[in-house]
């Protein structure tokens, strides 16, 4: 049976902290699914299929890795895709209590499915997508922090 991992977020929009923590996954499950979450308390600043080519366009060199996007609670989703496990990232300790409650949370729905916690690499754990849109807003240079064809589409957006 093959190891299905989920990687879900709101990726708007994905940064290399996210990339780097999709490279490690794949080499750990036989298949990973990042997939754009609809997060009703987030106003996103770029559509679902915006973010869904952003994540494609960073992620094309990866045959293990799927792009997809979903609405509804994920464990349904998780269920749906014949997937055992949820990754999440950790980028310092504050994350740490929330993605705590949610993986107890789900593991409560569905006992079957496994969060796994993974940290990106130390120089990307300041990284966070609504950093970068700020940086962006404010016309700075999001060039380290992002992929070049995601820092020219938040270019756009401020033109």
């Amino acid at each position: 049976m093959k190891k299905i991992a989920v990687y879900p977020g709101s990726f708007d929009p994905i940064t290399f902290g996210h990339i780097d923590i999709i490279e490690r996954a794949v080499t750990l499950f036989d298949k990973v699914i990042v997939t754009v979450s609809q997060n009703f308390e987030k106003t996103p600043w770029f559509s679902v299929p915006e973010r869904c080519e952003m994540i494609q366009s960073s992620v094309a060199d990866l045959s293990n890795c799927e792009v997809d996007h979903f609405k509804g609670l994920l464990v349904e989703y998780v269920s749906r895709k014949h997937a055992t496990a949820i990754i999440r990232g950790l980028r310092a300790l504050s994350d740490f209590e929330f993605e705590f409650k949610m993986a107890l949370m789900n593991r409560s729905l569905a006992e079957d499915i496994t969060t796994v916690f993974m940290m990106p690499h130390a120089k990307y754990t300041h990284v966070s997508s609504s950093l970068v849109r700020e940086v962006a807003g404010l016309g700075g240079d999001v060039s380290m922090l992002v992929p070049a064809h995601v820092a020219g589409m938040l270019k756009k957006k401020f033109v």
